[in-house]
């Protein structure tokens, strides 16, 4: 029946029904199965006789058009939108002129999860995508976002096929960093004294310090304790007698000390020199969440030679921009004994891997972005999986904006060599000269990162970015600078303190190699590929300024 493996339990999943290969439909004919979703749309027939409801399950972008009488059950509650039911039946041919390829006739109600069709905010009429935001816990149950869910699937999944193909390692990176890889310092603090400043000003609130007196009563005790103590030995008192009195003086010098450690709590952050003293926090220094997972990648590729990582980065960047996010996800390859020249390859191998996978394998969803949100989107995936990518460097690239500029064509921002290229000036490079995806490389040393490798020209370096339609760049990377003298000279020129990269200038130090890497984004991956115009739309749980649901 189209897909072999089915989930756990006796229920088929809808898309083994709907997306059944041609030459599978006859068989379907007849069968009995479970099937189990969400109500689309329903709608009672024959003067409540029986009714039509519209199923699907989240696994196709198709439904699964379910008929069952009112012998089986009660309709009323199963052809409101956004019902749970699950049913058994009998897989039939629809009549003739229906665009079903086979309907399900319920013969047993197993399950209903009944909707208030008057409070249910995510009703059968279309919805915008701003709207689904404020429903983030519901808006998996829209036909878009489900299936940007699967494209998202698609894409991870293809992700580690693609570089498991070519022998990379998978390396988790951790989430939690003391390095800045990119150097402009809008990271997320992680840290535990906020937490523990608070608990202290409660507590010395309900419980305040000690005073002077306080400690100078308990130290007194103290001495009476040891004066007792002296006596009886001094008696020669019994055993026991001493032992009792020992701990007794014991527990007045505890007391003390406790006296003593809660007169030293001081509301507020720990200081030092005045200075934040973050050798009392968690991890005993300044932690952040990570920006990128390069430099901990570039630890195993200069041990095991090819590894990638996948997971989340973070930006406490205050941007409401459709390109922005504060929580993202990257994909960062690095490998060993590689140029810029092999950088570049692996990156645009990468994409169109992509590109195919989501073309052979998404079809369904692909049709649906296309025919709600971007008409050329499919077109566009295709052109990128079969056409090679244009080259140029950036001082080219930098050229043929200026002869845009003298063409008349006008850019909100200005052109000139050295600066960073803006996202319009990247799409008219792909949309309008080149009608492809161009990779831009050897940027100017003064826009990009101290690890890149410097160029023998001093002015550049060996970085490349990948732009593509629609989006602009999507991938960014370099040749690592592996030359332990040029990269230490790299950070002075930058300001950069030494310590936090000791880690990093010892694989320069240790068995030095030449290595290459880049950073895919991979919800701008999610915008190319769909057509969708805001990021937010194409992750699951948004982050951005004043935003963070669930």
């Amino acid at each position: 029946m189209g897909d072999r493996k089915f989930s756990f339990g006796d229920r088929v999943p809808i898309r083994s029904i709907v997306n059944c290969p041609k030459e599978e439909e006859a068989s379907l004919i007849g069968r009995r199965v479970q099937v189990g979703g969400w109500v689309k749309t329903g709608r009672e027939q024959g003067k409540g006789t029986f009714a039509f409801l519209e199923l699907n399950d989240g696994s196709s972008a198709a439904n699964l058009q379910v008929i069952i009488d009112k012998e089986v059950a009660d309709l009323t509650p199963l052809v409101h939108t956004g019902a749970c039911v699950s049913v058994e039946g009998v897989l039939k041919e629809p009549p003739e002129g229906t665009k079903q390829k086979v309907e399900l006739r319920a013969e047993k109600l197993l399950h209903v999860g009944p909707v208030d069709p008057a409070k249910y905010p995510i009703p059968k009429t279309k919805l915008t995508l701003e709207f689904l935001r404020d429903h983030i816990h519901l808006r998996p149950k829209t036909n878009t976002i489900s299936a940007v869910a699967r494209i998202r699937n698609a894409l991870s999944f293809a992700t580690h096929s693609f570089f498991q193909e070519y022998g990379f390692l998978y390396i988790q990176t951790p989430i939690i960093t003391t390095s800045d890889c990119e150097g402009a310092g809008e990271m997320f603090q992680v840290t535990t004294l906020i937490n523990e400043a608070e608990r202290i000003e409660k507590e010395l609130v309900d419980n305040p310090p000690p005073s002077p007196a306080d400690i100078e009563a308990a130290e007194l005790v103290v001495k009476e304790k040891g004066g007792a103590v002296a006596q009886l030995k001094s008696a020669k008192a019994s055993k026991a007698d001493i032992n009792a009195a020992v701990a007794e003086l014991k527990q007045a010098k505890e007391n003390l000390s406790k006296l003593v450690e809660r007169s030293k709590l001081k509301p507020g952050l720990p200081k030092k020199d005045g200075k934040i003293d973050y050798s009392q926090d968690f991890f005993s220094r300044q932690a952040f969440l990570t920006v990128s997972g390069q430099l901990q990648a570039e630890i195993y590729a200069c041990a095991v030679s090819n590894v990638y990582t996948f997971g989340p980065t973070f930006r406490a960047e205050k941007s409401h921009t459709s390109r922005h996010l504060a929580e993202f996800w990257m994909v960062e390859p690095e490998m060993a004994f590689a140029d810029l020249e092999n950088d570049m390859d692996c990156a645009e191998a990468y994409v169109q891997y992509m590109c195919k996978w989501l073309l052979d394998k998404c079809r369904d969803d692909m049709e649906l972005m296309a025919k709600l949100y971007d008409k050329g989107c499919i077109d566009r995936l295709t052109t990128v999986a079969s056409t090679s990518f244009e080259r140029i460097t950036y001082t080219k690239a930098v050229d043929l904006l200026l002869e845009a500029v003298k063409g008349g064509k006008t850019f909100e921002n200005s052109v000139e060599w050295g600066i960073d290229l803006a996202s319009e000036h990247e799409r008219y490079l792909t949309e309008v000269l080149f009608k492809k995806p161009v990779i831009v490389y050897n940027y100017p040393k003064g826009i990009k990162a101290f690890y890149m490798r410097l160029n023998d020209d001093l002015k550049t370096v060996a970085a490349m970015d990948v732009l593509v339609p629609k989006v602009g760049e999507l991938i960014g990377g370099s040749q690592r600078e592996e030359r332990l003298d040029v990269i230490e000279q790299r950070m002075a020129e930058l300001g950069l303190p030494t310590e936090p990269y000791e880690f990093y200038l010892d694989l320069r130090r240790y068995g030095t190699v030449k290595h290459s890497g880049f950073g895919l984004g991979f919800e701008r991956m999610l915008l190319f590929a769909t057509g969708i115009d805001n990021i937010r739309d194409v992750i699951p749980f948004p982050r951005y300024p004043g935003k963070a649901d669930l």
